[in-house]
């Protein structure tokens, strides 16, 4: 994806279409402070989608039967389909996201090579929006721009490190590790009790689980503590209700 293309020009400018979603950056620290937390963020989320997800599966098997093993065979074959539906929703994302960068690149690797002095003052601009002086500013983009111009623009101006792209296999990995811990949960839950106790005690677990990731998710996020967990326990709560009933309702038809 770097570079110029064959069938294109050395003078003609490649496509914009990625290029709108990145705007002007912050800078490398905060952009890599944020991409930090969105993976850890993805994370929580992840693992959250495996404990409802899941959860919702064996509690509505278990209205359904009491069959230890044909609980346990759904249960696992529930973890391992939403994991690798996770990865691999996550692995097209993030490659599009890649893609979109490597764009970005391009684009400004053309603008330094064709329109260096308007690239040197559009640095200049973003530096002094920042609070430098003119002066300052001016002296700060000739250096980084005599030093490494690309790195310079990637940096200030889209908030990319050229050095850390998005790899779409890092994030597909994480993203399944984290769908499988949260679904190991509810499966442990409802497969190690007795038959009696399988729903109360997988119920009391998921919904304390659910408060755990709540309360980070909201943290990470800045939103209100006791909203965020209300939602995610009331998500939970009713799709277990749901499944449960449903699969009571099957079991007893069946």
């Amino acid at each position: 994806m770097g570079g110029v293309t064959a069938g294109e020009g050395a003078g003609e400018r490649p496509g914009k279409a990625h290029i709108e979603a990145h705007g002007t950056g912050d800078g490398s620290q905060s952009a890599e402070i944020s991409t930090r937390l969105n993976w850890l963020r993805a994370g929580v989320l992840g693992a959250n989608d495996g404990i409802i997800s899941t959860a919702g599966l064996v509690v509505g098997m278990a209205g359904a039967t009491t069959s230890r093993s044909a609980i346990l065979a759904a249960g696992v074959a529930g973890l391992l389909a939403g994991s690798l539906s996770m990865a691999a929703g996550e692995y097209v994302s993030v490659s599009s996201q890649r893609d979109s960068e490597r764009a970005a690149l391009d684009l400004e690797r053309w603008e330094l090579a064709e329109e260096p002095e308007a690239e040197l003052d559009e640095l200049t601009d973003l530096l002094a929006a920042r609070g430098l002086s003119r002066d300052v500013a001016r002296e700060a983009a000739e250096q980084l721009t005599e030093r490494d111009a690309l790195r310079a623009h990637a940096r200030v101006e889209l908030g990319i490190n050229p050095d850390e792209l998005a790899n779409p296999w890092h994030a597909a990995f994480a993203s399944l590790i984290a769908f499988t811990v949260g679904a190991l949960l509810p499966l442990l839950a409802i497969i190690l009790p007795g038959p009696s106790a399988r729903v109360p005690v997988t119920v009391v677990a998921v919904l304390a689980a659910l408060t755990l990731c709540g309360v980070i998710s909201a943290r990470l996020g800045g939103a209100p503590v006791p909203r965020a967990v209300l939602r995610n326990v009331a998500g939970g709560a009713l799709a277990m209700a749901v499944t449960y009933a449903v699969g009571t309702w099957l079991g007893t038809t069946t």
